[in-house]
This record gives C-alpha cells, sequence and structure tokens, in this order.
C-alpha cells in the first residue's frame, strides 16, 4: 500500500514540479530550433507524466496559497477583455500560418487533387488524380480564389479562411458551454496540438469540415437544452454544405446521431418528431443533385459515398482503430492537449455514470450531465466508426479532440476550485508557448519529408510542360498534373485509357520512386511506338528521374 504521509506528498509534487518544468524548459528548446536532438522533433510528454504525481499530491497543493506575484499575474489577465484573448488566438493562428508557408511552398498529393480541380473549372486544364469519389465544395472555393489569383498561395489562403473559421466556431461553442474566458483557453489548446497545427497550412478539406460538424452538435445540445429552440430545423443548412465538402463526415454524422439518442433518450427526441421528420426531408432535398450524381456516375445513389468508403488504405479491417488507440491522447493533442482530453474523457466518463444510476425512465440527469454524455459519447462513438471504415489519420478526428478539449477545460477549472483561475492561466501560458513550439515541430520535423519529396517532383514536372495535349505518367499524379498544367495519370490507369494519338506521353520513373513498373513492363507499356529517353537530375527524396517520351 502506498505511503499517503506528508513526506511522500511533497515529494510526488516536487516530482510534478520537475517534470512542469521540464516540460516548459523543452518548448523552449524547441522553439529555439534545438529540436533536433529529440526522435523526429516529437517532444515528450513530460507533462502528461506529472499529473499522476501532481494528482497525488493533491491535498497539499489544494490546501496552499497562491504567491503574491502570482495572484497580480492572474489578476492581469482576468483584466484582459475576452474579445482581446479571442483576436490574440486568430493572429497567432495567422502568423504560424505564414510562416509555415515557406516550410512548405509545394502543394502536395491531396492539395493538388483538390487544386487540379479547381483550375480545371477555371483554365479548363485537366483535373488531373480526380476521381469521382471526391467531394466538390474544396474545389469550389478554390475555383474563387483562383478566379482572383491563379497561384498556390491563393488556395492556401483558403486554408487560413478554414482554419479561422474552425477555431471561431470552436471558440462560439465553447463559451457557450463553458465560459467566454475558458472558451479561449480551448481555442489555444486546439491550436497547439500537433495534429491539428499540422494540417493548418494546406489546401484540405478536414479543418473546414470540422467547424460544420461541430456546428451540428451545438444544435442538438441547444434542441434539447430549450424546450421553445428551433435548432434542429437549421441543421440541413449545415449537414447539407458540410457533406459537399467533405463526403467522410457520413460516418461521423451517423456516430453523432448515435451518441444523441444514448445520451439524452429515445423519449426526448420522441417529443420532437415533427422537426425531426422536417429536417430529414430538408436534408435528403438537398442531396438530390449528388443522389442524381451518383447515379449517373456509379449507377446507385449511394454508390459515390460506398467507393470513397472502398478508396480507404486499411491494411486490414479495423487498423484505423488501432491506430488511433497507439496515438491517443498525446500523438493527437501534444503534451498539453493530451492532459486536458484526459480530463475531458473522465469528466464524460463520470457523466455517464451518474446518468446510469438514475433508475426513473422519466428522469435524465441534470442538462450538463446529459450534454457531457453526448459529446463524451460521440467523441469515442466517431473515433471507432472512422477506425473501423479507414485507415487512422490525426486528421480524421479532429471532432472528438475537440469535444474532449472542451470537456477537459471545464473539467480542469471545477476539479481546481479556488485555484480555477490560477491554473487556466498556466493552462493558456503554456499552451500559448506550445503553439510556438508546435510550429518548429510541424516546420522542422514534419514537413521535412514532404518538402524533400517535392524537391524530386516539382522541378521534373515543370520541365516536362507542354504547349499542346500532353499526358504525365507517374506515381505522383497529382501533383505532377498541377506544375506541369499536363493530364496524369498512373501506370495501372495508363494500361486501361484510351490515349489519343495526338497527346504526348510522357512516362517518369523516379529513382526511388513509387507504383512505377520494372524495366519489362515499361517496354511492353512503350509497345511498337518510337521513344526518346532522358534523364533529370533532382536535389529531392526520390532522387533523379528518368523521362521516356512517346513520338
Amino acid at each position: 500500500m502506498l505511503n499517503t504521509s506528508t513526506p511522500v506528498r511533497r515529494a510526488s509534487l516536487i516530482v510534478a514540479a520537475a517534470l512542469a518544468a521540464a516540460a516548459v524548459a523543452q518548448q523552449l528548446l524547441i522553439i529555439a530550433g534545438f529540436g533536433g536532438w529529440l526522435p523526429g522533433w516529437q517532444p515528450w510528454p513530460y507533462l502528461l507524466a506529472a499529473v499522476p504525481a501532481f494528482l497525488f499530491a493533491g491535498p497539499r497543493w489544494a490546501s496552499t496559497e497562491c504567491s503574491l506575484p502570482g495572484q497580480r499575474v492572474v489578476a492581469g489577465v482576468r483584466r484582459i477583455p475576452v474579445w482581446m484573448g479571442v483576436a490574440g488566438v486568430m493572429v497567432i493562428a495567422t502568423a504560424v500560418w505564414a510562416v509555415l508557408q515557406a516550410r512548405e511552398p509545394y502543394i502536395g498529393h491531396e492539395e493538388a487533387v483538390y487544386a487540379n480541380k479547381a483550375r480545371s473549372w477555371v483554365s479548363g486544364t485537366p483535373d488531373a488524380g480526380w476521381g469521382v469519389y471526391r467531394p466538390v465544395g474544396l474545389p469550389a472555393l478554390g475555383y474563387v480564389a483562383l478566379t482572383a489569383h491563379n497561384s498556390v498561395g491563393a488556395l492556401r489562403a483558403v486554408a487560413l479562411i478554414l482554419v479561422l473559421f474552425t477555431l471561431g466556431v470552436t471558440y462560439f461553442i465553447a463559451a457557450r458551454w463553458t465560459t467566454p474566458r475558458r472558451a479561449v483557453v480551448v481555442v489555444l489548446v486546439l491550436l497547439s496540438g500537433l495534429g491539428f497545427l499540422r494540417r493548418a497550412p494546406e489546401y484540405l478539406n478536414d479543418i473546414g469540415s470540422t467547424g460544420l460538424l461541430l456546428l451540428v452538435v451545438f444544435l442538438i445540445t441547444r434542441a434539447q437544452e430549450r424546450a421553445e429552440s428551433r435548432a434542429l430545423l437549421a441543421i440541413p443548412f449545415v449537414v447539407v454544405p458540410a457533406f459537399y465538402f467533405r463526403y467522410g463526415i457520413a460516418g461521423n454524422l451517423l456516430a453523432i446521431c448515435v451518441a444523441a439518442l444514448l445520451a439524452y433518450g429515445p423519449r426526448a427526441w420522441k417529443l420532437q418528431w415533427r422537426k425531426i421528420a422536417i429536417a430529414g426531408a430538408l436534408i435528403a432535398l438537398g442531396l438530390v443533385p449528388h443522389f442524381v450524381y451518383a447515379v449517373r456516375a456509379t449507377g446507385s445513389p449511394l454508390g459515390v459515398v460506398s467507393w470513397a468508403t472502398s478508396q480507404a488504405n486499411r491494411a486490414y479491417f479495423g487498423d484505423g482503430l488501432v491506430y488511433y488507440l497507439s496515438i491517443f491522447p498525446y500523438r493527437l493533442a501534444g503534451d498539453l492537449g493530451a492532459v486536458v482530453m484526459s480530463a475531458g474523457i473522465i469528466a464524460a466518463a463520470v457523466a455517464m455514470r451518474r446518468r446510469s444510476r438514475i433508475r426513473s425512465p422519466k428522469v435524465h440527469g441534470g442538462p450538463e450531465d446529459r450534454r457531457r454524455a453526448f459529446l463524451g459519447a460521440a467523441s469515442v462513438l466517431i473515433i471507432v466508426a472512422l477506425g473501423l471504415t479507414s485507415h487512422g489519420e490525426p486528421r480524421f478526428v479532429y471532432v472528438p479532440v475537440v469535444l474532449l478539449t472542451v470537456l477537459g477545460v471545464q473539467a480542469l477549472a471545477e476539479y481546481s476550485g479556488r485555484w480555477s483561475a490560477t491554473v487556466l492561466t498556466g493552462v493558456a501560458a503554456f499552451a500559448a508557448l506550445s503553439v510556438l513550439g508546435t510550429a518548429q515541430v510541424v516546420g522542422q520535423g514534419a514537413m521535412r519529408g514532404p518538402h524533400l519529396l517535392s524537391e524530386s517532383t516539382v522541378p521534373v514536372a515543370r520541365e516536362l510542360s507542354s504547349p499542346g495535349p500532353c499526358l504525365v505518367v507517374s506515381g505522383y499524379e497529382p501533383e505532377m498534373g498541377w506544375y506541369s498544367g499536363c493530364d496524369a495519370v498512373t501506370y495501372a490507369e495508363y494500361r486501361e485509357a484510351e490515349v489519343p494519338a495526338d497527346v504526348k506521353v510522357q512516362f517518369v520513373l523516379f529513382e526511388r520512386g513509387r507504383l512505377q513498373p520494372g524495366p519489362s513492363a515499361l517496354k511492353e507499356l512503350v509497345g511498337t511506338r518510337k521513344e526518346t529517353t532522358r534523364t533529370i537530375p533532382t536535389e529531392g527524396s526520390l532522387g533523379r528521374a528518368t523521362v521516356v517520351s512517346l513520338d
């Protein structure tokens, strides 16, 4: 049995303080550019390790008073208007986005798919890499951006707008579920996480769709917490654009609906059946264009969604869930975010337990418990649903990260009692510091691999540009298509394609490339046509490129 004497608790508090100091020192070293000593620039979870020791020493720290200088700092922070805090977070997000653009100036594989589609609508160029399972919402925004200025920067500006939108939505819902000041802390913690910040500079649809899904979650809670609310009638006007923005939200929505049914009970939803029916009809009406398109493209109204699911790069059934469990919560949200998310999980579990003890079917617990149970259940079910239907990536599960962060900040404030203001001030300060540290981790570590790959693909693609119709065959077809201006397909797609005789065909094989044929398979693809071979040296990770042009 553990010794719970005062000396042991004092030692535990010292250990917790030492680990917290190490966490701060680590962030400072990373910000200063000395993160190379860490494997992959990944910081160690010192803060997460400090929590058990800190909790064990609880009675001792809970009985102490904050020092006078500390009280003055907290009082000074509390005098800052909330709107200035929100504006400050947005400024930090914009500054980090701008700095990281220089670390990854070239658009990558996924970005190029949507960029090619947007440019095809603007100037009629090929939409290399596009598939029927891709949603049209992001290219539509890209079309507007490229109409204003035809550049990568214009597309990345769309990414910034989506980041600010989702941060704004996060603040909006967190301020109503907690308090405005705690909502600022939530947004800072979210921004400091590696999973979120890694994709913030990129032209992708994950962050934007997260903001829309968060609005759906908020409207569901609003519908249950206000008897006369018409929030359910507003849901279609969020769900429909969210679906066109990312077809993958279907799994999220299913998990959210199941969580709402479990948390609030069938009886609560039965009372609102008319609003549910109207909302369902409006959603169906908004999806009619998609169903028509899906029938024409696949022969089934659900063909596009099922096709999108089939594109998941799963090694085996459930490998996505195994991945999420292996990185949860530290690699999803960083050292501080992991602590906050863990607190959120505990808070949700406690709320679910309280609700399960209520025996009367007419009683469903307080609104706060019902909401926490809903948010916690939605977070778990989303991770399970996406983990079973797709491969795992942090960008797919931003919604659970946000929801658990909101729950966690509220739980920390409640657990801290009279230390609440001090604890949240410390959390906000460490989160602001972590944003800068995480930006270094992203720029120096996570972006290095894609940048080195682009150092091979981009110069080669630019040399393949042609004034007439052209086709590039490569394992990196979207980015090759964007930077060459040609159509681009994979070698597997080329084998099934019928290419007109007037199209200039160029095969690209990198020294260390992927999805490319060997010498005999290449000779079969060339057939009896005349060929010209040249070598293009590159400084990227793929090495030199061999280009075989068919005359």
